[in-house]
């Protein structure tokens, strides 16, 4: 099968990536010009999440073992620069920024049916295993490690649904249709056997085209590097949840003397 390399980044290609930069610097800037400054570790972590991903992007495909670095990449666009991202809380921040009409419009869009369909977890969870059961299982695994315009198309897919499903289970950003605690654990479960699954059949079963030692060592990337990724995911979930019911405590603990009082 032939595989692509890569001679460096193209300017095209950084222009996303600097647009990303400067509008999130250029919304928290404006805030700390508000007097309202924006926490500094959420611009950190935007910031860490682009490089991230653009690190990804331009580190080269390797001829010998091109599904191994696909899997290195795919890993850390689709999951470990989506929990930096989305933890940035740009939603908020571009709710503050934004003049009051424009975050009215973003705050009805957030509202709409299209949006609550895909942000549940449900829903982000399926576009997320499924995209994996068509690339891995399909002809379209052969013409991303052949064609690096393809291969780009498929990081963008793993991104948006990294972030989608990230924000879903764990996004600070409003989410007034987000299900409770416990369903979006079931789902986070749910999630992790299936991408489980999909690294053991992988394994087991190498693409058609792939050598088998790489095949092999991309699945246990795979499943080595998701289940980091899923444990970062059940951390921070357990940890939202442990803080909302502290503030369900203190909230009751605040109405019983004042009812007393009555």
């Amino acid at each position: 099968m032939h595989t692509h390399g890569a001679a460096g980044v193209a300017p095209a290609v950084l222009l996303p990536f600097a647009a990303a930069l400067a509008a999130y610097l250029a919304a928290a800037a404006q805030e700390r010009r508000r007097g309202r400054p924006w926490p500094a570790g959420r611009t950190a972590a935007w910031v860490g999440g682009v490089l991230l991903v653009l690190g990804a992007v331009a580190v080269p495909v390797p001829v010998g073992r091109p599904l191994v670095a696909h899997m290195a990449a795919h890993l850390v666009v689709g999951m470990l620069a989506p929990l930096l991202l989305v933890g940035a809380a740009p939603v908020t921040l571009a709710l503050r920024a934004l003049d009051v009409e424009r975050a009215r419009q973003l705050a009805r869009l957030l509202r709409g049916a299209p949006v609550r369909l895909v942000s549940h977890p449900v829903t982000a969870t399926v576009l997320s295993v499924g995209s994996l059961v068509v690339l891995y299982r399909s002809p379209l695994l052969g013409r991303m490690l052949a064609d690096p315009a393809v291969h780009a198309l498929v990081l963008a897919h793993v991104l948006a649904s990294g972030c989608l499903l990230t924000a879903a289970l764990v996004g600070p950003d409003p989410a007034p249709h987000r299900p409770g605690f416990r369903t979006r654990l079931v789902v986070l479960v749910l999630g992790v056997a299936a991408h489980r699954v999909i690294a053991t059949s992988l394994y087991a079963r190498p693409p058609a085209g792939v050598v088998v030692a790489d095949a092999e060592a991309a699945a246990v990337l795979m499943s080595y590097g998701g289940d980091a990724a899923h444990v970062a995911l059940t951390v921070l979930l357990c940890a939202q949840w442990y803080r909302s019911a502290g503030r369900r405590r203190a909230s009751g603990r605040a109405r019983r003397p004042a009812a007393q009082d009555a």
